[in-house]
């Protein structure tokens, strides 16, 4: 045994094997499976806090100041878990080297469970004062810390597994993980919405998503396990193809490539929160419309973002995945130019802005984190996809739901566009300055 395979084999991954596939074969449909759920744990998590802080914790943690202002402070604390992603993904590679998958997964996993969970027992302002969102500052870190470790190369993987001619579908599997957290979160607060009292909603109906968040976590760290202990996996790990590379090195020798990769997805990261989270908080703040009607309109939008992303798995191999990502920043900057003014003409507006939003986000979504994964070399390619995916979304999406809340009260809902356009500007910079994806892959990257 080689001593990178000893460093990384644990008893957790040694006991995975034993509930592998077949013959311990696993299939790229079971890789796939295991991404849905890994990824689909990852957001559920992610969006129990966004409708939480739109509509629970202001009230809860900024009583002392007016509905949009205790909004905005909420969505201050939004940024911590991007900001603090990139560490803790230095955190875990380590852990990773040393320790092996199996370990690093079982700890960023229960600690991203474990904060998630903490917040339903979050004291008000009433109770604690402000340690109070002091408390849910350091849970919101420790949030963004987990999602820096349970990267776990399974998108690379499947990649790495794909038939030639299917790589654009194979790489937008992992980003159905995003509207099925979506649905999965919305679901459940729109049940409390529904059945509590406004009171009993703030007092304590609240806090369940977050419990339901551990569960699905401990689901998600069997998937995964099950699936980082094949001999495949194996394979590639030990042929550095998915081993952790030094970040600094991985830095130096692909910066370029992790630089363009970060802007490459911009626009759909910005809007990614500009029809999930911010018109929430619009809608609540400044329309007559419940929170229940609303989130009942995002259900349905994430519906339209699933066929959305199955859409460009084939759109992209038909026409190329480097296209496919120009057309839809393109044609996001055009929805840019009318679209977030829907939000103030009502119901039909409302819809219109969301199910058209999420459509397009679809399309750009669902290519934007496959469009980079082949361009780093082997040795790199496990560590370069992790940094560049937490650049991405703190770049993209991280100060997204406070800067576009802060533009429309400020300057109305005209200047959401151009901070979208400003996004797909971004993104069609990056794919031309990276024309060199296209020859350094098949002709359908």
């Amino acid at each position: 045994m080689t001593a990178t395979n000893t460093a990384s084999s644990t008893p957790l991954e040694r006991d995975a094997r034993l509930v592998n596939a077949h013959e311990h074969r696993v299939a790229p449909g079971e890789i796939a499976i295991g991404v849905i759920i890994g990824r689909t744990s990852e957001f559920f998590d992610f969006f129990v806090y966004a409708i939480a802080s739109v509509l629970v914790f202001p009230s809860l943690l900024f009583p002392t100041v007016d509905a949009a202002t205790g909004t905005l402070y909420s969505f201050a604390l939004f940024p911590l878990a991007f900001i603090a992603r990139p560490i803790g993904s230095l955190i875990f590679m380590a852990l990773d080297r040393k320790h092996g998958r199996g370990a690093k997964l079982t700890v960023a996993l229960f600690l991203l469970g474990g904060s998630t969970m903490a917040m339903a027992f979050l004291p008000s302002f009433q109770q604690v004062g402000w340690a109070a969102a002091t408390l849910l500052a350091l849970f919101r870190v420790g949030q963004g810390i987990a999602l820096g470790g349970v990267w776990d190369g399974l998108p690379s993987l499947l990649s790495l597994n794909a038939p030639a001619n299917r790589r654009g579908w194979f790489a937008m599997v992992p980003q159905l993980g995003a509207p099925i957290g979506l649905l999965l979160a919305t679901g459940l607060f729109i049940f409390f919405l529904s059945t509590l009292s406004p009171d009993d909603f703030l007092g304590w109906g609240w806090r369940y998503p977050f419990f339901v968040a551990f569960a699905i976590n401990v689901v998600a760290l069997f998937a995964r396990l099950r699936l980082v202990a094949t001999p495949d996996f194996e394979r590639l790990f030990e042929s550095r193809e998915l081993q952790p590379a030094p970040v600094m090195a991985t830095l130096r020798a692909q910066g370029r490539t992790v630089i363009l990769g970060a802007f490459a997805p911009l626009v759909s990261f910005a809007m990614f929160h500009l029809v999930t989270v911010f018109p929430l908080s619009w809608v609540t703040l400044f329309t007559q419309d419940t929170p229940v009607s609303f989130l009942r309109i995002e259900i349905a939008g994430a519906a339209v973002g699933i066929l959305a992303i199955l859409a460009s798995g084939l759109l992209a191999d038909r026409f190329g995945r480097r296209t496919l990502l120009a057309v839809s920043a393109v044609l996001i900057a055009a929805y840019s130019g009318f679209a977030p003014q829907f939000l103030d003409r009502g119901g039909w507006g409302e819809l219109a802005y969301m199910l058209v939003g999420f459509a397009l986000l679809g399309l750009a979504f669902g290519q934007s984190s496959g469009a980079i994964n082949s361009s780093f070399a082997p040795t790199y390619r496990y560590t370069g996809a992790a940094v560049t995916s937490d650049l991405a979304w703190l770049i993209g999406a991280g100060f997204a739901p406070l800067v576009a809340l802060v533009l429309a009260t400020h300057l109305g809902l005209w200047s959401i566009g151009l901070y979208l356009l400003s996004g797909a500007v971004c993104t069609l910079l990056a794919l031309y300055f990276n024309r060199d994806w296209a020859s350094r892959t098949t002709s359908h990257e």
